[in-house]
């Protein structure tokens, strides 16, 4: 499926600082997630600072690279739906930290069924304030589960256990989808099921937060 980058209308603008810290850091987070689901690149991209990191189970680099790599996908037709709750927004001075409980959709076909893969994942964002302007330092997902179920009810998608085996529990489903499509995923990403690793991030935020290095 190829995406058209509206550009019209779309956000590219950063917003300023001077209103509502709390509000402006939401609305850049939304901002991101909505230029990726709709394929306004040029919105997604303009809410990332040049030394921003991104770390998913499918990609680890700079902002500007999982924008690019956010396209390729669309353009083979792996377009995802991120349905967000409301998120939490910590600001500190010129630091902000935002986590947010995403349920991401998209549809896949397994053996001519086609069915919904869901991963539910809380995306955490670091942002800075330079020169008045909001925008990402860093986005990191924690992994909590993935499911995959038929789109028509009725019919039935099948995956042998062993086929899910090597994979971790806090996003199975996610990683053999992404190993089917000739992709290596990693094993290596935040989730619920290496709690010390997760604490350790957490306290990595807060002290980034709080303003350490």
């Amino acid at each position: 499926m190829e995406t058209v980058d509206a550009g019209v209308g779309a956000r590219e603008t950063p917003l300023a600082g001077s209103g509502n810290d709390i509000a402006v850091v939401t609305q850049v987070v939304l901002a991101e997630r909505q230029g990726r689901d709709r394929g306004w690149w040029g919105q997604m991209a303009a809410q990332y600072w040049p030394d921003s990191s991104v770390r998913l189970s499918w990609y680890d680099g700079d902002g500007a690279g999982f924008v690019e790599g956010s396209k390729a996908m669309a353009r083979r037709g792996a377009v995802a739906t991120h349905h967000l709750l409301a998120p939490v927004v910590h600001v500190r001075g010129d630091r902000a930290y935002v986590e947010v409980s995403v349920a991401m959709r998209f549809q896949v076909e397994v053996d001519t069924v086609m069915g919904d893969l869901i991963s539910h994942t809380r995306l955490n964002y670091r942002l800075e304030r330079r020169a008045g302007i909001w925008k990402m330092l860093s986005l990191d997902a924690v992994y909590e589960s993935s499911t995959l179920t038929p789109s028509i009810p009725g019919q039935t998608i099948q995956i042998p256990p062993e086929e899910l085996a090597d994979y971790r529990p806090s996003y199975a489903v996610l990683a053999w989808n992404t190993a089917r499509e000739g992709r290596s995923p990693s094993q290596d990403e935040l989730g619920d099921d290496r709690p010390e690793e997760l604490a350790a991030f957490y306290v990595a935020v807060w002290k980034w937060l709080n303003g350490g290095g």
